[in-house]
């Protein structure tokens, strides 16, 4: 049994439709009117039209300022809209290209690091091995790094590690795909160094700093500011005559400001050195006369035959 509550919404939403239905009717109607009455030739037709035209054109002028307007403010909006995915494409684009930049600067900066490897003067009889640092162990009271090179490629401790512009560290560990490497700014390093402008002696102190002290200068006065400290080879450890840096004033004690790059350390070569510890020639041990002759032995030597004494009788 139906509700009379639901009975009524039933009739109005019947009505609701039959009027819908009507004035769309009437507005087809009246479009199909407009039409023949437009496309009509009749003379009679014609000045009808004229006549609405007339009666409607100052309105039309009226309502077209705001048609217009808004058509002009639908045309900024599209604008707009545009103008803001093209920002953000652009923005998108710029962040892009950031990123390629800063991969760019560090290909160049490791372009630049490799360059310098490969601009290192060493000796024929040096053969070397290039890792990269893995590993960056830094303090207060050690300096040391991680190379992905190790006895499997042919090195060994005590290496000499050099960078494109000089001395680095030396190899205080070997693994066999790892080395690591105690630089010479370690308060453990000791580098026996040379100071080519004064020919002095001297030994390079790490002490965690760029410009470590050099010690045990014979001569002191002959040392100036600028010139060129280098290895001297003592002990066997470094190979000689590998650049080292150059020798600055600090206080009353003279230092070496270091030349390889400490800051961006990606790159080491790690030199194969074996110095020649032959002995070519006998030198002042054995005479250079030959060999002295030998004592034959006791039944082999002639008898003493010593003279009597003569006897009284």
């Amino acid at each position: 049994m139906a509700r009379p509550g639901r009975r009524g919404d039933d009739k109005a939403a019947d009505l609701e439709r039959r009027i819908r239905s009507v004035l769309l009717g009437v507005v087809v109607v009246l479009c199909l009117v407009l039409i023949g009455l437009w496309r009509s030739d009749n003379p009679r037709l014609t000045q009808l039209r004229m006549a609405i035209a007339d009666a409607v054109s100052p309105n039309l002028g009226v309502v077209a300022g705001p048609l217009d307007y808004a058509a002009g403010m639908a045309r900024d909006y599209e604008t707009f809209v545009d103008v803001y995915d093209q920002n953000r494409a652009l923005r998108r684009e710029i962040e892009r290209l950031q990123a390629w930049r800063e991969t760019a600067r560090a290909l160049e900066e490791e372009n630049a690091q490799l360059r310098a490897l490969m601009n290192v003067r060493l000796a024929p009889r040096l053969a070397y091995v290039t890792g990269d640092v893995i590993a960056d162990s830094g303090g207060p009271f050690s300096e040391s790094a991680l190379v992905n090179v190790g006895r499997r490629d042919g090195v060994e401790d005590g290496s000499a590690a050099v960078d494109g512009s000089g001395l680095i560290g030396r190899v205080v560990g070997v693994g066999e795909r790892a080395s690591r490497v105690m630089l010479v700014t370690d308060f453990s390093s000791r580098v026996p160094v040379t100071i080519t402008g004064a020919k002095q002696q001297a030994i390079l102190a790490g002490d965690a700093t760029r410009a470590p002290r050099l010690e045990f200068i014979g001569e002191d006065d002959r040392v100036q500011p600028g010139q060129t400290v280098v290895t001297s080879g003592d002990g066997g450890v470094f190979p000689p005559n590998l650049p080292v840096g150059v020798v600055v004033r600090a206080g009353q004690s003279w230092r070496a400001h270091l030349s390889g790059d400490f800051q961006r350390l990606e790159f080491m070569r790690l030199l194969r050195y074996r110095p020649d510890k032959r002995i070519d020639g006998p030198g002042g041990l054995v005479s250079p006369r030959g060999p002295r002759p030998v004592d034959p032995a006791p039944e082999e030597r002639e008898p003493v035959t010593l003279p009597l004494a003569e006897t009284q009788g």
